[in-house]
């Protein structure tokens, strides 16, 4: 799935890839194709109910992703890709939609659909700057105990609060960190305005503690320009 252009994800990782010297190989998954399970990192975009009724199905058919997140190869899904590794997700018709059970988490509607500016404050050990994204979604996200919220909101909703609900006490989260796994509402894409969250992904893949710093001076006029509009 990539209909909000999520599949720019994978673009943003191979380029700090080879910005860095690294050789890095884009494998694009179709209906048509079996899910490898070899991969070194995977990123799983958004789309609306249909996509993701199609991929949850294609997905537990072609179990490779299921494997790769078995081994901890890390995983990057967003909105609609996070709804679809829940337990379950509401469609449009009101109906359960099955999903893929590699995170702890359940998907019904909201009272109203989120779309704006997006900043979260980051709970995941080596994130230190604030995430930004921008959020289009109907989706609320309830999180089981074996979950943990990718960060805090400080502007814009998150992963919102069910129909008929309030919201918590300590605030909106948002997100998803389970295992190796990372899925968040932000697309962007997400990396390309957050380059820490790309680079951690990387580390991840690699397996090193860190990876030579490169400076985008125009990603930082991007993030400073979205954190404010967000804000205002």
């Amino acid at each position: 799935m990539g209909t909000y252009g999520d599949d720019g994800n994978s673009l943003v990782l191979r380029q700090r890839l080879m910005w860095r010297g690294y050789d890095a190989e884009i494998v694009r998954i179709t209906l048509e194709d079996a899910v490898p399970d070899s991969c070194d990192v995977y990123t799983v975009g958004g789309g609306e109910d249909a996509a993701q009724k199609l991929a949850s199905r294609h997905l537990s058919a072609s179990p490779g992703l299921q494997r790769a997140v078995e081994r901890g190869a890390p995983v990057l899904a967003i909105c609609a890709g996070m709804q679809v590794f829940g337990e379950w997700f509401v469609v449009s018709d009101g109906s359960r939609a099955p999903g893929l059970g590699l995170l702890d988490v359940t998907t019904s509607p909201q009272a109203t659909r989120s779309i704006g500016e997006l900043v979260v404050a980051p709970q995941v050990d080596g994130l230190t700057q604030p995430l930004t994204g921008f959020e289009n979604h109907m989706g609320a996200t309830v999180l089981g105990p074996d979950a943990a919220p990718l960060g805090r909101v400080t502007s814009g909703v998150g992963n919102g609060v069910p129909a008929g609900q309030s919201v918590p006490a300590g605030g909106l989260g948002e997100g998803v960190v389970q295992g190796s796994i990372i899925a968040t509402y932000m697309h962007g894409p997400v990396l390309a305005r957050n380059p820490e969250l790309a680079d951690l992904l990387l580390c991840r893949a690699l397996g090193v503690d860190s990876l030579p710093p490169v400076e985008v001076p125009a990603v930082e006029r991007l993030r400073r320009e979205r954190i404010a509009a967000a804000r205002r």
